[in-house]
């Protein structure tokens, strides 16, 4: 890793947060890497853990509540971070920040599709790792306003954030996934374009490819179709983006 992560003094930390501080877990097998990444994230205010490994991990995610965000890195002895990301899925929408040396285009792709919220590349500066967990922890909290609505047969539940289908069983939505259906949701009716989709879902400070908006959009709508959405509930608009076709019920 880039050792201006640790040089970079300009950003000058802030008390953005509300007690308590948010619970990050970091995963790398690197001990000068897991160390400067937790002492860069304490002095931010979060309240950081460390595991060297994906079982360690998963024990200390056992208990409630264990963590607000996970940032994975992906090249790991044993169990790698996708394998890890990939079957965390099957029980926690936890948000992932994945981080890699590996910063092609098809390896940003594969970490999004096994569940990842987002993507950094190795080397980074300490000034865009924070930026991106700020980012997806706002995204994680509470929904911008309360209440339920339906569409497409679909319950969106804001308080909850979850997305029931017809016989009140729970998608299994990541927490991106989940935004940015919230976008659609919220600006039905428009075509939305995916610099817009990327702005609202992650932040000015991501880096991410339109591919990568692509490949989260098929990922959300599989899920949402097998569920009983109408594969044409949510149209791609060529060269513009995408709009959610349906209307949308406001409930209590």
């Amino acid at each position: 890793m880039d050792l201006a992560l640790a040089r970079d003094e300009s950003l000058t930390t802030m008390p953005w947060m509300t007690k308590p501080p948010a619970k990050i877990l970091i995963v790398d097998d690197d001990d000068e890497i897991r160390s400067l990444l937790q002492a860069v994230l304490t002095r931010e205010g979060f309240d950081v853990r460390a595991a060297k490994d994906a079982a360690t991990a998963r024990r200390m995610l056992a208990s409630r509540n264990a963590a607000d965000l996970i940032v994975l890195d992906i090249m790991m002895p044993g169990e790698d971070g996708l394998t890890f990301c990939q079957r965390l899925r099957e029980t926690q929408d936890t948000p992932v920040l994945m981080v890699s040396a590996r910063s092609l285009s098809v390896d940003r792709s594969i970490g999004l599709e096994t569940g990842a919220d987002d993507y950094l590349p190795k080397p980074f500066e300490r000034r865009e790792l924070v930026a991106r967990v700020k980012a997806i922890l706002r995204r994680g909290g509470p929904a911008r306003r309360a209440g339920k609505c339906v569409v497409g047969g679909l319950t969106i539940d804001r308080d909850r954030r979850a997305v029931l289908d017809g016989t009140g069983v729970q998608l299994p939505l990541t927490s991106g996934e989940f935004d940015l259906l919230g976008c659609f949701v919220e600006r039905a009716g428009r075509t939305l374009s995916r610099d817009q989709l990327i702005d609202w879902t992650r932040g000015r400070a991501s880096d991410l490819f339109d591919r990568n908006i692509d490949v989260q959009m098929s990922r959300l709508r599989k899920k949402l179709i097998d569920a009983g959405f109408p594969e044409d509930g949510i149209k791609t608009v060529r060269n513009a983006g995408y709009i959610l076709a349906l209307p949308v019920e406001i409930g209590s």
